[in-house]
């Protein structure tokens, strides 16, 4: 008899139903994966491409979707010289399918139950898992303090802007503050740098007041983030972080 391995390890086939743009690189795969067990704001799925002669492309997509939620959302970064965004985001239509396998990542996780205050701290794409958490956190109807400070080049490269803009304006205890680093729009009065030790006592709140915090992005923002947390005195033990490269994709 040959041996079955846990289900979220093995390849499952899931059906684009839907493909929304959330900025000019990026976009959200809505997907119906039969089967599915569910899944912890963010975990992360493994997916793999299969060319004409058998060529085979694997990268990890962190999941966007509530656990809550009845569809499973990727949203995915268009890397020029990547082998597997390009298509997710370029030719990839509604009816298409998926090779996935996960839930994957049991250490970046936030259930409400988890409690708070929260520190989101986002660079680029990385924002993917933590918008997880706060739409987890809407689902279910939570008031753990929390606040989004989300780094991204331009205005127009916010994924998820407006409805990061609606979750605030509708909960009091709902916080995202952003910092362009390249350009930023006429009258623009927010953060224009990168982010600093200095952004950070600003944002954050006390560690005295014990937040949790989770930080994802590329790699030199994950390892700045985490470094400056802990200088201001922050617990380690409750900073995760979660990276990714410049390239791949």
């Amino acid at each position: 008899m040959v041996a079955v391995g846990p289900r979220k390890l093995l390849w499952r086939l899931a059906e684009v139903v839907d493909v929304v743009p959330e900025t000019p690189r990026t976009k959200s795969l809505v997907l119906d994966a039969p089967g599915w067990e569910g899944h912890r704001a963010g975990q992360h799925v493994d997916v793999r491409l299969t060319a004409e002669d058998g060529y085979q492309a694997q990268r990890s997509y962190s999941i966007a979707s509530a656990p809550e939620e009845e569809r499973l959302v990727l949203t995915v970064d268009r890397l020029d010289d990547g082998e597997v965004s390009p298509y997710l985001t370029d030719v990839l239509t509604v009816g298409d399918r998926l090779e996935l396998r996960g839930p994957i990542g049991g250490y970046f996780v936030w259930d409400a139950a988890d409690g708070g205050p929260l520190v989101l701290v986002a660079g680029g794409s990385g924002v993917v898992p933590l918008m997880a958490m706060i739409r987890h956190r809407a689902a279910v109807g939570s008031d753990v303090p929390t606040r989004l400070l989300y780094s991204s080049r331009s205005y127009e490269e916010i994924i998820y802007r407006e409805e990061l803009e609606d979750f605030a304006a509708r909960d009091g205890s709902l916080e995202a503050i952003h910092t362009l680093t390249r350009s930023a729009p006429k009258g623009w009065d927010g953060y224009d740098r990168r982010i600093d030790a200095r952004m950070l006592s600003e944002v954050a709140w006390t560690p005295e007041e014990r937040p949790l915090a989770f930080v994802c992005g590329p790699t030199p923002l994950v390892e700045e983030v985490g470094t400056a947390l802990v200088g201001l005195g922050h617990d380690p033990g409750r900073v995760k972080t979660e990276r990714f490269g410049a390239t791949g994709g």
